[in-house]
């Protein structure tokens, strides 16, 4: 393995684990102050129960998050130098205010973990709102620094030099507000989801079922709202991508020929040397309506962009179409729990519900790595778009096929802790209930 690969490799590798504690970790505050709320309104020992325990779960993903933030970080510097010596002073702005907010954050979970009967209650609600509305900042000015690297701004760049530099434009550049929305209701759908799925499981076993069903109903509600509004920020996306980044667009949807009508591609094995896609189901104008809001308007193919500025096309379809797909499903399974709640009340109770949540646990999650994975593959083969190409950017240092192998087991290792932390934590429910009367024991 060459190095370049190798260094690519290892950021993906990252960042690919990341993103799931930082999700869960954004979310998950929100879905505990709702519980904590429910408690102090209704004194229902239950709602309590469901906060204490989602804020160990809160307490897990903040470490975890924070551990491989930090590897991240020093992997920017350490892989991707030179990219970092120009795009640091540009685009660091929105890093330093990360900190501050993951500061703020820290502080504010402090006093929550440590807060039972020792603070007002409300008050003390008010800390667990103030985690989940950092750490929500947090994940927003982390994704506009990855939107600079799609849409760069704030700088004029002069015979190889980044020159009037402006962090404010940087930050606000005009991909981060439809990247920051579509991640963050990724966010919600994707944890929403695993944490209704967790509980379905547990209602399906029959393990103190009053407590899971107060939580799942939580979960799924966050989830399913989330499902229903993605869509939308989806729409908001790719017409943000049809105009910056036309390349990706093609890549992402395997269109190959700049043409008006352009229909939308749905599955299909990309043909690159024919330069077709072979088994695919195309719906004629739909492209061009979502890219330009005409059904007649022109899409940029591959053919428009030189061939060493093309994307890896095979990679960045088949992930657009996994997202795409498992998140149309997510909808799907979010309009039946709505006639659930609304019009079918027996549906709720019902087992083949439940074991469709079940089945969507791990949905969120593939589809927010394929997600990024079209983000981040799709920009390729620059790291700063149209500016600094990736393989100009990696560093010249040897062996780093040999930290791709050791960050590899780390995250593995990792993830396995974290696994076996919140399954003790699922499990340590059972000690709060009696199995016979599922009434919370002194």
């Amino acid at each position: 393995m060459d190095d370049f690969l190798a260094a690519r490799l290892q950021m993906a590798f990252s960042l690919g684990f990341h993103i799931v504690f930082a999700c869960i970790g954004m979310v998950m505050p929100f879905f505990m102050s709702l519980a904590h709320f429910y408690w102090l309104k209704t004194k229902n020992v239950v709602y309590r129960d469901v906060t204490k325990a989602w804020s160990k779960g809160v307490a897990i993903f903040f470490a975890t998050g924070a551990v491989s933030g930090t590897v991240l970080s020093f992997e920017l510097g350490l892989l991707w130098p030179r990219f970092m010596e120009h795009a640091g002073p540009i685009f660091g702005m929105p890093f330093s205010l990360e900190g501050t907010a993951f500061f703020i954050e820290a502080i504010a979970l402090g006093f929550y973990l440590y807060g039972w009967n020792r603070i007002n209650p409300w008050f003390h609600w008010a800390t667990g709102v103030v985690v989940g509305i950092s750490g929500l900042l947090s994940g927003i000015l982390v994704v506009a620094a990855n939107a600079w690297m799609n849409s760069p701004a704030g700088f004029d760049y002069i015979d190889g030099q980044y020159l009037n530099v402006d962090p404010i434009k940087a930050m606000f550049n005009d991909a981060w507000f439809s990247q920051a929305l579509h991640m963050t209701v990724a966010a919600f759908v994707s944890t929403g989801f695993a944490v209704a799925g967790v509980h379905a499981l547990m209602i399906l076993r029959g393990r103190n079922v009053a407590f899971h069903s107060k939580a799942f109903k939580i979960a799924a509600v966050f989830g399913t709202i989330a499902a229903c509004l993605q869509p939308i920020s989806g729409d908001i996306s790719a017409k943000d991508v049809a105009k910056r980044q036309p390349a990706k667009l093609a890549a992402m949807e395997a269109h190959f020929h700049t043409e008006r009508n352009a229909p939308l591609i749905i599955g299909g094995i990309p043909d690159t040397a024919g330069k077709k896609v072979d088994y695919a189901v195309k719906i004629p104008g739909l492209l061009s309506f979502m890219a330009t809001g005409d059904f007649n308007g022109e899409v940029k193919g591959l053919d428009s962009v030189p061939r060493e500025d093309q994307p890896p096309i095979a990679v960045t379809h088949y992930a657009f179409q996994i997202m795409v797909g498992l998140g149309m499903a997510m909808v799907g399974l979010a309009i039946v729990y709505f006639i659930a709640l609304w019009k079918k009340k027996k549906w709720l109770s019902s087992n083949w519900l439940l074991k469709l949540f079940v089945m969507a646990t791990p949905m969120g999650f593939i589809a927010l790595e394929a997600g990024w994975t079209v983000t981040e593959v799709g920009r390729q083969p620059w790291i700063i778009h149209g500016i600094m190409r990736t393989a100009d950017a990696v560093t010249p240092m040897p062996g780093i096929a040999y930290s791709f192998y050791l960050f590899t087991a780390v995250y593995i290792s990792l993830a396995v802790i974290v696994s076996l932390l919140l399954y003790r934590q699922i499990t340590m429910v059972g000690k709060l209930y009696d199995s016979s009367t599922e009434v919370p024991k002194n």
